[in-house]
């Protein structure tokens, strides 16, 4: 659906979408319209779809039914609009490259490889690691770094394909609060640099205080166009009592599960 305001259409458009593996549905009658300078926090429980969606805009699984677009076209199209931070990165602590060069890999296509990078490569390089705060670290082993450095370091070679959407799959779950913190706040910073994101999190405890809207999947998608999260929409996602009692701020208490 056009934007009402702007004209244009959805960075991300999802229709009735059914999806899943083999004779599962994961996901049931999904329906989301993402567009430009949206920042969407999507949460619920392990097991409700939220990485099978990823991949569904991604193009790596196929609808069974519905339909997902990006600006407009099929997701393998599209996906050239995309970055990418999966939940886990593999790596080989054995293996000596440095932060430039993993970012660098952001600017590889199939149709330029074993192409020299250019001045412009590197320009661009140096800019997202100047945007997560990484530039100083160019030349250091990856192997040297903490979590929260490392995930910075992910992020920017995400960015190194100059992406109008960043999807990111739970971009904190193995690193410390304060680094969790950081990593919001850089995230944060690239949205209001014209960037589009879509990120994946069980951070219920500061998620709201980034991102602008909220939506919770559980196979099937509660999303209002808001920020707050709502009592109603934990039971649903989440299948128990919860009690927001501090709207805003980075604090939320769970009640008793009954029985």
């Amino acid at each position: 659906m056009t934007n009402p305001k702007t004209g244009q259409i959805p960075h991300i458009e999802i229709s009735h979408l059914v999806a899943g593996y083999k004779n599962e549905n994961v996901l049931k009658d999904i329906n989301l319209s993402i567009h430009k300078d949206d920042f969407l926090g999507l949460i619920g429980p392990n097991g409700g779809g939220k990485t099978t969606l990823l991949k569904v805009i991604l193009g790596l699984i196929e609808p069974k039914s519905g339909s997902v677009k990006i600006f407009g076209q099929s997701p393998q199209q599209g996906r050239q609009h995309i970055g990418y931070v999966p939940q886990f990165a593999v790596f080989d602590n054995d293996f000596p490259i440095s932060v430039r060069d993993v970012v660098r890999m952001g600017r590889l296509s199939p149709k330029r490889l074993f192409r020299p990078y250019t001045n412009e490569d590197e320009s661009i390089v140096d800019e997202r690691l100047e945007w997560v705060k990484m530039l100083d670290n160019k030349n250091r082993s990856l192997r040297e770094l903490s979590g929260g450095q490392r995930q910075r370091v992910y992020i920017a070679r995400a960015l190194a394909t100059n992406p109008d959407i960043l999807l990111l799959d739970e971009p904190t779950v193995s690193v410390d609060y304060e680094s969790r913190t950081s990593i919001y706040e850089l995230l944060h910073n690239i949205n209001q640099k014209g960037v589009t994101i879509l990120m994946v999190s069980h951070d219920l405890n500061v998620i709201s205080s980034y991102v602008k809207t909220i939506g919770c999947l559980n196979r099937t998608l509660h999303y209002h166009g808001e920020k707050e999260i709502t009592n109603e929409m934990l039971k649903s996602g989440y299948n128990c009592p919860v009690d927001l009692i501090a709207h805003g701020l980075p604090h939320r208490v769970l009640a008793e599960h009954e029985g």
